[in-house]
């Protein structure tokens, strides 16, 4: 009623009442779609019956049209110190929990070296910290960040807690990392409401989870999202998310698209630009300095 109403008059009107939005009346959308607006929660509450179903439809169009937009990058970002993207191989980088700062094995090196050589103490490459000499002293270190709500900080500490077998502590830590927007955190509750540890079993809060994740550049969870996809039958909506991940550098989702491109279920074309974008993803990860670091690591060098 209030569309037909709004294409006569030029306003916008409540969907349900037809009052039109002037200067002392605000009309609010929708809760869940972009569709209609109200101009109270009575208006809203007595024309749910009618917008339900468009609603359900529109708002699951919006979360797609998030869910299936390309990440700039996979969550791990750019290195601090020389600001290229970081690999998606964990180790290729570390992280110092002195400022919660994931370094590249690169700078990582290139730092240790000249302190190795100007005889200096072993320090944090960014924020220049001396390292911690025991267990104890990095832990009260992390916990001093979780206290300060560093999701880096939380998401360690959750770790610590599910490796112990405390899951319901773990779920608390990554429930509130998560809350802070950490991609690693989503994708870690969704293997504990996947299990049910530390929360009851739960499939929508899973593939939530997961969803989230992959919004946020997590290659795993965007694979696993194209698997369930795949059990589910809905092979476009598999391919898709596998295309997102290639295109951040993920193998495993670059062989699946190869299966699926043999088997007809992906186009010559689609292959062919996913292999393109995945060649360029992970030739965006290395550097000079890196390869002297992987060189180094390969003779014994490790990461202190």
């Amino acid at each position: 009623m209030s569309s037909d109403l709004e294409a006569e008059t030029g306003n916008i009107c409540c969907a349900s009442c037809d009052i039109a939005e002037v200067d002392v009346i605000k009309l609010k959308e929708c809760n869940d779609c972009d569709l209609v607006r109200y101009c109270s929660d009575e208006c809203q509450a007595k024309h749910r019956p009618h917008h339900e179903s468009k609603c359900k439809e529109r708002a699951a169009e919006l979360r797609d049209e998030i869910l299936f937009r390309q990440p700039e990058s996979s969550h791990h970002g750019d290195c601090p110190i020389c600001f290229l993207p970081l690999s998606i191989d964990t180790d290729e980088s570390s992280l110092y929990g002195c400022c919660s700062k994931l370094i590249c094995n690169g700078c990582a090196y290139a730092n240790q070296k000249r302190a190795f050589e100007e005889n200096l103490e072993h320090n944090c490459p960014f924020c220049r910290k001396i390292l911690t000499k025991t267990q104890e002293e990095m832990i009260q270190n992390n916990m001093k960040r979780a206290d300060a709500n560093d999701p880096v900080a939380l998401q360690d500490m959750a770790k610590r807690y599910y490796h112990e077998g405390d899951y319901e502590r773990s779920f608390q830590y990554w429930t509130k990392a998560a809350e802070l927007g950490d991609a690693e955190a989503h994708h870690c509750l969704s293997i504990l409401y996947a299990k049910g540890e530390g929360a009851e079993k739960n499939e929508k809060m899973e593939l939530y989870h997961e969803e989230e994740a992959a919004i946020r550049g997590h290659p795993t969870a965007r694979h696993f999202l194209a698997c369930m996809e795949l059990i589910n039958e809905r092979f476009g909506r598999a391919v898709k998310h596998w295309i997102i991940a290639a295109n951040l550098g993920f193998d495993e989702s670059v062989q699946a698209l190869k299966t699926r491109y043999a088997d007809g279920k992906v186009s010559k074309e689609d292959f062919a630009a996913a292999l393109r974008a995945h060649h360029a993803a992970v030739d965006a990860t290395k550097s000079p300095q890196r390869e002297v670091a992987a060189k180094a690591e390969a003779t014994g060098w490790r990461m202190i």
